[in-house]
C-alpha cells in the first residue's frame, strides 16, 4: 500500500517534503551557488503541494459522501426497488425486516470519554500534576528526616497533607461541575420525542421517529422536522429550511421534480434534522440513519480533536517555567549546601524544601474557583458553561464572526 504523504503529521511532512537532488544536475546547481535557493524553493513548494493533497482529498471524500442518486431515478423504479406502494406504504412485516437490517434511524452518537478518565484528567492533568510532585516531595523529605534525626518535625508531612487534599478538593469539584453541565445537555435530547407520521399497511399510523426505515411513506407539515432524507412525492406549497446543512438562510421550495443534478441542491429531496417551513408534503424515505446526508456529515466531523484552550496552553507553560526555576534553584542550593559541608541527606531535604517553595499551592484553587463563579454567573442569563476552561475562553473573545446564515443557534443573528 502506497504511503499516504498527506496524512503524516505536519512535521513529519516538512522533514521528508525536503528530498536531496543527486546527479548531474544537483551538482550543476551546486557549483553555480545556487542549490541554497534551489533547495528553499523544492521545500516551499513541497509543503504547498501536500497541503494542497490534503485539501484535495478532503474534498473528494466529501464529494464521495454526498454521492446519491435517488432524486434522480423515476418515481416508479424508486418504489418498486423499495418494495413500497405510494398509497399502501410498507407492510409491517416488510418494515420489520427493514428494520432489522439497517437499525434503528438514529446518528450513531460520538465517541465519548470515560468517565473515570475525565475524573483522572482533572485530579491529574495540568497544574494538578505539579502539587502531586510536591506532595510526593515533601513526604520523601519527611521521610529523610525521620531516618535522621531523632526529633523530626512533621512540617513537611503537614504540607504534603494539604498540597493532596487541596488537588483532590479542586479536581473533584471540578469533575462534578462538568458532569452536571454534561447531564443537562443530555436531558435536552429526550426532552421532546419525535414521532413520524406514516402510511403503513394502507392506514397513516404516528411513530417514533427511529423506528423510520426506507420505503416507509412519510406526511410532514409545516413546523415538523424532517424525519429522514425523503424523496417528495407530491406536495403543496412546501418549504424547508436547510440553514443547518447548507447555509441557505431562505425557506427552499420543494417539489417532486427534479431540477437538479446535485443531490443538496435538488428540489425534490428533504433531508433528515431539516425543518419544514410551511406547507405540506408526502414522501417516500429514501435514507436512514447514519446514511442521510446529515449522519455522513456528521461521520466527517466526528474525526476532528478539538485543540487546548488558551487557559490550558498558560498553565502548560507556567508549569514549564515554574519547573524549571525550581529544579535550576533547588540544584543550586544542593551544590552550595554539600560544599559548605552539609550531610547529603540534609542537602537533598534543602533541595525538596526550595522546589516545593516554589510550587503556588492555592493557584489550582484561585482559578477554579474564578472559573466556577464566572459561570454560575453565566448560567443566570440562560449560557450553560460544559467546560470550565471555556469561561477564559469567552472572557478573551474580542469579535464574533458569523455568516449569513447566523448559525449561532436558530438561524438568527444575534
Amino acid at each position: 500500500m502506497a504511503d499516504d504523504f498527506s496524512q503524516r503529521p505536519p512535521g513529519r511532512q516538512a522533514d521528508e517534503a525536503i528530498v536531496p537532488l543527486t546527479g548531474e544536475r544537483g551538482n550543476n546547481d551546486k557549483k553555480k551557488g545556487g542549490w541554497k535557493d534551489k533547495k528553499n524553493t523544492i521545500k516551499k513548494s513541497f509543503k504547498v503541494k501536500s497541503n494542497d493533497e490534503k485539501k484535495t482529498e478532503d474534498l473528494a471524500e466529501l464529494k464521495k459522501e454526498m454521492k446519491m442518486d435517488e432524486h434522480r431515478i423515476p418515481l416508479e423504479e424508486l418504489c418498486a426497488a423499495y418494495e413500497t406502494d405510494i398509497e399502501r406504504g410498507l407492510t409491517s412485516a416488510q418494515a420489520e425486516k427493514v428494520l432489522a437490517r439497517d437499525g434503528l434511524n438514529a446518528l450513531s452518537p460520538p465517541r465519548t470519554t470515560p468517565e473515570w478518565v475525565k475524573f483522572c484528567k482533572n485530579l491529574f492533568g495540568g497544574f494538578a500534576l505539579l502539587l502531586w510532585v510536591g506532595a510526593l516531595l515533601c513526604y520523601v523529605a519527611h521521610t529523610v528526616d525521620a531516618m535522621t534525626l531523632e526529633h523530626p518535625s512533621k512540617d513537611n508531612l503537614y504540607l504534603g497533607i494539604v498540597l493532596m487534599t487541596v488537588v483532590i478538593i479542586t479536581g473533584c469539584f471540578q469533575y462534578f461541575q462538568e458532569r452536571k453541565s454534561s447531564q443537562i445537555m443530555e436531558s435536552f435530547k429526550n426532552l421532546v420525542p419525535t414521532f413520524a407520521l406514516i402510511i403503513r399497511d394502507g392506514e397513516k399510523r404516528q411513530i417514533p421517529s427511529a423506528n423510520l426505515v426506507v420505503g416507509d411513506i412519510v406526511e410532514v407539515k409545516g413546523g415538523d422536522r424532517i424525519p429522514a432524507d425523503i424523496r417528495i412525492i407530491r406536495a403543496h406549497g412546501f418549504k424547508v429550511d436547510n440553514s443547518s446543512l447548507t447555509g441557505e438562510s431562505e425557506p427552499q421550495t420543494r417539489t417532486n421534480e427534479q431540477s437538479e443534478d446535485e443531490p443538496l441542491e435538488a428540489r425534490n429531496l428533504a433531508f433528515f434534522s431539516t425543518n419544514a417551513v410551511e406547507g405540506t408534503a408526502t414522501g417516500v424515505v429514501v435514507n436512514t440513519g447514519d446514511r442521510t446526508v446529515m449522519g455522513r456529515i456528521a461521520h466527517l466531523a466526528s474525526d476532528l480533536d478539538s485543540g487546548k484552550t488558551p487557559i490550558a496552553r498558560e498553565i502548560e507553560h507556567f508549569i514549564h517555567i515554574i519547573t524549571a526555576v525550581a529544579v535550576f534553584l533547588g540544584v543550586t542550593f544542593f551544590i552550595i549546601a554539600f560544599i559548605l559541608g552539609y550531610h547529603w541527606l540534609t542537602a537533598v531535604v534543602f533541595l525538596i524544601g526550595i522546589i516545593v517553595a516554589n510550587v503556588p499551592e492555592g493557584l489550582i484553587a484561585t482559578v477554579t474557583v474564578c472559573l466556577t463563579l464566572t459561570a454560575k454567573r453565566m448560567a443566570q442569563r440562560n449560557c450553560l458553561v460544559k467546560n470550565l476552561e471555556a469561561v477564559e475562553t469567552l472572557g478573551s473573545t474580542s469579535t464574533i464572526c458569523s455568516d449569513k446564515t447566523g448559525t449561532l443557534t436558530q438561524n438568527r443573528q444575534i
